[in-house]
């Protein structure tokens, strides 16, 4: 698993501060590390203090892990769909509308927007919760294009832990725009 990468500038807490907080303080601000899933760092925070970033993550990543397979499913149902009624409506977390919005997918055309919602719709009925990518990563096209691919896969084992493999990809970074490390 990669190393956390540094953190911005202007990330508002160091891990010193956060190893010393509460149970529900740590829930709190590491809450939306993943998407509407503070269980997660309510279960992480028994393994505190953290030696590092890295340790915090692997813990992050533990707790998503050791849950029941009911519960990750509900981790990934957590997440939005790309450029979905969430964003249309302005319900979108913030982190997720910051991540969008970089990622090109609040500036689409109309074929764009209406390619995206069919995939996004043939995605979820396919696997049972939304295409999830670490946008950050990806530029429109390819984000676009890798929906493509993966809605057109059939190894649905294989998609949930793609799934997962994003959520934690998408926490991780996260995590790094929030500690100062």
């Amino acid at each position: 698993m990669p190393s956390v990468p540094q953190a911005p500038e202007d990330a508002t807490m160091n891990l010193d501060t956060l190893n010393r907080l509460s149970a529900g303080e740590f829930a709190e601000t590491l809450g939306g590390i993943y998407e509407h899933s503070p269980w997660i760092a309510a279960a992480a925070h028994a393994h505190a203090p953290f030696a590092d970033v890295d340790a915090l993550a692997a813990a992050l990543r533990d707790a998503v892990a050791q849950a029941a397979h009911g519960r990750q499913l509900g981790l990934l149902c957590a997440h939005p769909e790309l450029a979905g009624k969430e964003a249309a409506s302005g319900t979108l977390t913030a982190h997720s509308s910051e991540e969008q919005k970089g990622a090109g997918l609040i500036d689409l055309s109309e074929a764009e927007r209406a390619e995206l919602a069919d995939l996004n719709l043939r995605y979820r009925d396919k696997f049972g919760f939304p295409f999830i990518i670490a946008v950050r990563h990806h530029t429109k096209s390819g984000i676009l294009a890798e929906l493509r691919r993966r809605t057109a896969g059939d190894d649905a084992v294989r998609e949930f832990s793609t799934g997962l493999a994003q959520v934690h990809e998408i926490a991780r970074l996260r995590l790094a725009a929030l500690l100062a490390v």
